[in-house]
Parts: structure tokens; C-alpha cells; sequence
């Protein structure tokens, strides 16, 4: 609902800004002039309520009128039509002449020997029969012309150019001087996105509106009601009688009534801007209101006939449908386009030398992909900076209002109203995001607040968009976009989901491809695997550990590794892990999973995310890579042990009674992109041993899972001996009869005595 700043409507009392929000506009007493409106009690047909007009238009005073039945005042053979037909489809017109009846005998009713319109429904327990004569006036559309405009609609691939084809075909059919297509953003302010109109009139396309213009209560009968005429922006309102309904005390709801008198703060919004007639027209996209074709005449009443108003109804449904579709079909190419960007980043950081920071920060791409215009690369002590960013200390005021714990991607488009202080900076940073924590890599991306707008109706020398705009005016068309204009100061364009995930993605590749440049030195795969294939017996916090690898063959080699690191706060992280298949191109990746899986274990993320976050990595970065890994973190004090498992089997307990399984929620394997980390809570007694190994230790031809496992579980009965842990995960390689399949792992861990 616009508001606007000439005197109060004759028929309602003064107004002011705040009436706009509560005002109850589907029970507004009243209808426009160009109808009359009946309200029937079923099943006596008796007229309970009435407008005042129906001395003018039906030849019978409202005060006798209220004591007859809809036979006496519109004939029996029109009163059965509109019996029949009130539980049709809503929407539906009666075209009838009207007929001469005995309750006006001297034929006063100026509609009396006229064709008229009769639009039905109903509201509560009433009848609502409303009465038009039937009126051609601006273009109708024929069957051919209907399918012609629809073509034109189908044609489209996008949505500006299918609100441009709406626009013009619902002018062509309404004979409107200018109709708009207005969009809704999710705060609910409007954008003109598309218009036609007579040549001689100031453009409104990419104007800009405030929610306020049309409030909650408008949208909601905007939503359920697709249509609604003003037919003369100067009508003086017909008051419905009596007021209340006598059986309910309420007054009639008049939401689905095509006379409904509107508000007069909306006609002095019209009345401003020199509108003499309006048509609105819902664009509704999966039961949410989109936007509404707005249609503006300004020589003069205007009424089209419900003929017409149906076929401009009907396009907006056609356009309706169709906006979703082009919606989802932009955001998917918005989409790929940011994932092209991406993939074009992540081959350049591949090949990145010392110079990584640099090299993501230079590239086109990386400011393109989430659409900002400044980012700032950081990690550990060093950061580098591209396109138009705030100051250093700006930046570190941003990062810790938006950055989260565990570095996930965390957005704002309104700054200032987190700090008040930044809105000083909203040339450059009136919204960021930002992904990662230090002193890990980070990313920081910035957006400069929206682009100032046009004043509002182009020409300042237009008379009747400034006339009256005195000291005591309360809002007009002009100040309508000075308060817009405050609605957007200092807000960036919104960041998507989208932009979350193309986010997340870069950092997660930049911190695999930063701990592989900074933290491994291996330059050749093979010599990897050389050296986990030797005995390792070592003590670390005390811990004892050692490891076991046997390839499947001596010249295939496969995707096992294992590692055993102290964490910071003294914990061990003992990992064991498996990429599904064999090569160069398994041992690669194992590589990269195992130096993305380290740097997680660094960074101080907590352990139940860390094999999610490694699944998000292999998952946009890795295609048709999986890995099955087992992390478990060990207390070396308490013996505390938190296993998390994505696919990957079980662990092996000794020295706490029977040796048992530690079966756990396992989540899916790595590279899928789905699931999340379940913790199984144990603990390692003084003494006690565990066992993790990939699935060559027990996996066989032709033998039975359950079988294997049973073997192995009683064959390290009770642990190791004095012979040491070496010599026991050299005893469990041999437990399970038959050629080893796949390579395998064994990594015994012992906490002494």
C-alpha cells in the first residue's frame, strides 16, 4: 500500500503514516461507485446487506431494498442464475441484461435495460453478487491473440525478458498508459523490472520502493485475490448498509470483492502522481507473492470489462508459472558460472609455488566467483588483498564479528548494524564474507553498499509529483524514495547460499594446497609408500606405537596411510586410511587427503567435524575420489578415547578383558558429500591395546567377514607379549589365511602399564 500527502479522502477520516500498517483494508464499509454490491442469506435469498448506491443503479431505496429477497430485485430468472452459479469456479461472469422488475416501478434504476456483469462469491454466510454494466473500453483479446500472447511468454529464457513480454501484452489487452512489472526482494522492498508505456511519460523502470509501500495486509490480499481495479482514483467510497452484519455484528469481508473500496491513503499516493485509474495484478510463485503487474492510466476513468480483466489475470497466471522456472534456471547458471570460476581458480592454485597467497589473489576468478569487490587471503601472519578492501583494522573488526569457531562461512549485507563504526567503510565494506580462522588460511570478501538510485520519477520539473509537498505533508510519492533511499544506505547486495558453498570449497582446497606446499615434502608418491611400508616402532607422549604395511603386490601400489600426531593440548590423533583404488593417480590422492586431513587436525577443529569437513573437500574438489578413514584421538593421561569413523572398520580393544570390537555410528565414506560425524566415546586401560587397520588385514575371497574378524579378535588374545607391539602387528598380518586383495595397513597403538 503506497501512501501519499494530499487532504484526507472525503469519506474517511484524517490519516497519518502509522495508520498505514494496521489499517483493516478487507473490511473497509465501503465500495467503489461504478457497481453495486448485494449481500444474500442463504437459503431465503433475503438482502441482509447492500451498498448505499442501490437507489441509483436499481431503482430501489436501501431501506426497502433490505426487506426484499434477490427475486424481487433482480427477477427470478437472473436470481436462479446466480443460485446456480455461486459455487462455480470463482472468477466466472455472468453477462445478463437487466431486467425490469415490480420493486422499481417507475424504472429509476439506471442499470435496468442494460447488459451488465455479475461477479460472485462468497464471504462468510453470505452471497456477494456485485454488479458492473458491461463497459468495453481499452483492447479486449480474442482466442488467437490470447495464444499469440502466450507464445510470446513461452518464448522467453529469462526473467527480465519475460516481465518485459507481461508488461507489454497486459498493456496491449488493458489499454492501460503505462503498465509495470514489480518485483519483490526477500525484505520486501520493490524493484520496477520491466514497463510499457505511452511514449510521452517519464520511465519508472529500476525504480526502487520501500516495503512500507505495501504492507503486510496488502500482500496478503494480494496473495489470495489476484486482481484489483480502481476504476476513477477520484471516486467518492459508497458506504456498505447497514454497516455491521446483523446475524454477526462484523462487517462483510470483502478480500475477493472486485468493487472493494481501497485505501485512501493508497489514492493519495495515486492522486500525487497525476494517476487518474489503476489495475494491480498478483505474480504469485509457489503460493508466495513475487511481485504484481501495476498497471497506471492517467487521462481520465478507466474500466476495463471483466472480460478483459480476466485475460490479464489469466497472463499474469500463465507468467506466474513460468517465473519460477526462470528463476531457478538463472540461479543454476549463476551457479555453474561461479563453479567455473571456481574450478579455473583451483587449476591455478595447483600449480601455485611459495607464492600461493599471491597467485589465489591475483586471479580473476577469485572475486568473481561469489560476485565481490575486494578480498582479503590470509594465513598464519600474512595476508594479501585484491580489488577495493577497507583498512587493516577494518578488516580485523570484521573478521571477529563474522568469523566462526569451527571457520565455517558466515555472511552479513548490513555491517553497520552489527558496529555503527563500520558504516563509515560501506563504500567498501557495507556486507562481507568470510570463511576460515586463523592462523589457518582465511578468506575475507567484501561488497560496497548498492549503488545510489535515480530520483524518483526522473523529471524534477514534473508539477504533480511536487505539488503540495508543504511542511505539513505526511508522505509522498518524492519522499516514498528518500525513504528507500534510507532503507538501502549502507547495505551491500545480499550474499547467497551459493556464494556459501563456492566460498567453502576455495577454502577448503587452499588449505589442503597450503599444508602440501608448507608442511609435506614429499615430491614423489612412490617414495611415500617406501616408507610406510617399513616397520615403525616409536614412543610418543609416552605412547607406544607401530605400524605394519604390506602393498598387494610389490609393484601395485594402492591408497592406505596412516599417521600418528600430538595434537596442542597433548592429545594423540592416531588416523588409518584407505582410497579406493590403485596407482599413481590413488597414491596422488591419498597425498593430498592425508595433508588436508593434517592441517584440519592443526587447526584446532574439533575432531567430530573434521572427517565432515574432509568429505565437503573430496566432494567439490576430488571427483569419483572415495576414502574410507578411521580417526581416533587419545588422551595419553586418562586413556579417553574419541573414535570417529566415516566407512571405514572397526577398531580392536586388548587388555580390558576380553578383546572386543569398538563398533560405533559409522557416517558414509569420504567423497560422497552427505553425512555427519558420530563420536564413540571409549578407553585405552594401563596396558591396554588398540588396533586399527584397512580392510586388507580381513578381507579375503571366498571367506566369511564375520569369520575373519572372529579370528582376529581371539588371535590377539591378550595383546602384545614381551616380544614388543612391532612383532604383535606383524602376528595379527599373518592371522587370516589366503593372498592379500589390497594393500593393507596395521597401526598398533599401547598405552603401558
Amino acid at each position: 500500500m503506497s501512501i501519499g500527502a494530499s487532504a484526507h479522502h472525503p469519506a474517511y477520516p484524517p490519516v497519518d503514516l502509522t495508520s498505514c500498517e494496521r489499517e483493516p483494508i478487507h473490511v473497509p464499509g465501503a465500495i467503489q461507485p461504478h457497481g453495486v454490491l448485494l449481500a444474500i442469506e442463504e437459503p431465503s435469498l433475503h438482502l441482509v446487506m447492500a451498498s448505499a448506491n442501490i437507489g441509483e443503479l436499481l431503482g430501489v431505496p436501501a431501506e426497502i431494498a433490505l426487506t426484499l429477497t434477490l427475486p424481487d430485485l433482480l427477477g427470478a430468472s437472473m436470481a436462479t442464475r446466480v443460485v446456480d452459479q455461486v459455487d462455480a469456479v470463482r472468477g466466472e461472469v455472468l453477462t445478463l441484461p437487466m431486467p425490469h422488475v415490480d420493486a422499481d416501478p417507475h424504472g429509476e434504476g439506471t442499470l435496468r435495460g442494460r447488459w451488465v456483469e455479475l461477479a460472485l462469491h462468497r464471504s462468510g454466510k453470505r452471497v456477494i453478487v456485485e454488479i458492473e454494466e458491461r463497459h468495453e473500453e481499452g483492447g479486449t483479446l480474442g482466442y488467437a491473440t490470447a495464444r499469440s500472447a502466450m507464445g510470446h511468454l513461452i518464448g522467453t529464457r529469462t526473467v527480465r525478458s519475460l516481465a518485459d513480454h507481461l508488461a507489454a501484452e497486459i498493456r496491449s489487452a488493458t489499454g492501460f498508459d503505462r503498465v509495470m512489472v514489480y518485483r519483490f526482494d526477500p525484505e520486501w522492498n520493490g524493484e520496477v523490472i520491466a514497463e510499457a508505456k505511452r511514449g510521452d511519460l517519464n520511465p519508472f523502470l529500476g525504480l526502487h520502493y520501500p516495503a512500507s509501500d505495501i504492507p503486510a495486509q496488502a500482500r496478503r490480499l494480494y496473495t489470495i485475490n489476484w486482481i484489483r481495479l480502481i476504476a476513477d482514483v477520484a471516486y467518492r467510497p459508497v458506504p456498505v448498509v447497514p454497516m455491521l452484519d446483523p446475524d454477526s455484528g462484523d462487517p462483510l469481508d470483502l478480500s475477493f470483492s472486485t468493487l472493494r473500496s481501497v485505501s485512501p491513503m493508497h489514492l493519495e499516493y495515486l492522486a500525487n502522481m497525476g494517476v487518474t485509474a489503476s489495475m494491480s495484478v498478483s505474480l504469485i510463485v509457489e503460493g508466495r507473492l513475487w511481485g504484481l503487474v501495476s498497471c497506471h492510466h492517467y487521462s481520465g476513468p478507466h474500466r476495463p470489462s471483466h472480460e478483459v480483466r480476466a485475460t490479464a489475470e489469466f497472463l499474469a497466471q500463465v507468467a506466474s508459472r513460468m517465473l519460477g522456472e526462470r528463476e531457478r534456471a538463472e540461479q543454476r547458471d549463476a551457479v555453474l558460472r561461479d563453479r567455473d570460476h571456481l574450478a579455473r581458480l583451483t587449476t591455478a592454485l595447483a600449480a601455485a609455488d611459495d607464492r600461493f597467497l599471491e597467485t589465489f589473489a591475483d586471479h580473476p576468478a577469485a572475486l568473481a566467483m561469489v560476485g565481490a569487490g575486494g578480498l582479503v587471503v590470509g594465513h598464519d601472519h600474512t595476508s594479501v588483498s585484491v580489488g577495493e578492501v577497507p583498512p587493516a583494522d577494518v578488516v580485523a573488526r570484521i573478521l571477529d564479528l563474522l568469523r566462526r569457531e569451527d571457520g565455517a562461512a558466515s555472511s552479513h549485507d548490513h555491517l553497520a548494524t552489527l558496529d555503527p563504526d563500520l558504516a563509515a567503510h560501506a563504500g567498501t565494506a557495507a556486507g562481507a564474507l568470510v570463511v576460515g580462522t586463523a592462523p589457518g588460511p582465511w578468506l575475507a570478501w567484501f561488497r560496497p553498499e548498492l549503488p545510489r538510485i535515480v530520483e524518483w520519477g526522473g523529471d524534477p520539473a514534473n508539477a504533480k509529483l511536487y505539488a503540495g509537498e508543504g511542511e505539513d505533508v505526511r508522505v509522498s510519492p518524492r519522499r516514498s524514495f528518500d525513504r528507500w533511499r534510507e532503507v538501502v544506505r549502507g547495505r551491500s547486495r545480499p550474499w547467497t547460499a551459493s556464494h556459501h558453498e563456492i566460498a567453502r570449497a576455495a577454502h577448503l582446497h587452499t588449505v589442503g594446497r597450503l599444508r602440501l606446499l608448507s608442511h609435506e615434502q614429499i615430491t614423489v608418491v612412490e617414495r611415500l609408500q617406501r616408507t610406510l611400508a617399513s616397520q615403525v616402532v616409536q614412543q610418543m607422549a609416552g605412547i607406544e606405537v607401530a605400524s605394519q604395511y604390506v602393498p598387494a603386490t610389490a609393484h601395485r601400489l594402492g591408497g592406505d596411510w596412516w599417521d600418528v600426531l600430538e595434537l596442542d593440548d597433548g592429545r594423540l590423533a592416531c588416523v588409518v586410511g584407505d582410497v579406493a583404488g590403485h596407482g599413481i593417480e590413488a597414491v596422488a590422492a591419498m597425498n593430498e587427503i592425508r595433508t588436508s586431513l593434517r592441517a584440519y587436525l592443526f587447526s584446532g577443529s574439533r575432531p567430530a567435524g573434521i572427517l565432515d569437513q574432509l568429505d565437503r573437500l573430496m566432494a567439490g574438489l576430488m571427483v569419483d575420489q572415495v576414502a574410507s578413514v578411521l580417526l581416533v584421538v587419545l588422551d595419553p593421561d586418562t586413556g579417553e578415547l574419541e573414535i570417529i569413523n566415516a566407512g571405514h572398520p572397526a577398531p580392536l580393544l586388548y587388555g580390558d578383558g576380553p578383546a572386543r570390537i569398538l563398533h560405533g555410528i559409522s557416517r558414509p565414506l569420504l567423497g560422497i558429500g552427505d553425512g555427519e560425524s558420530q563420536v564413540l566415546r571409549a578407553v585405552l586401560p594401563p596396558g591396554g591395546t588398540l588396533v586399527a587397520y584397512t580392510d586388507g588385514l580381513h578381507e579375503r575371497r571366498d571367506r566369511d567377514l564375520a569369520t575373519t574378524m572372529e579370528e582376529l579378535r581371539r588371535a590377539g588374545e591378550p595383546g602384545p607379549t614381551e616380544a614388543g607391539i612391532g612383532a604383535f602387528a606383524q602376528q595379527l598380518l599373518d592371522v587370516v589365511p589366503g593372498a592379500h586383495d589390497d594393500d593393507t595397513t596395521v597401526l598398533v597403538v599401547r598405552r603401558p602399564a
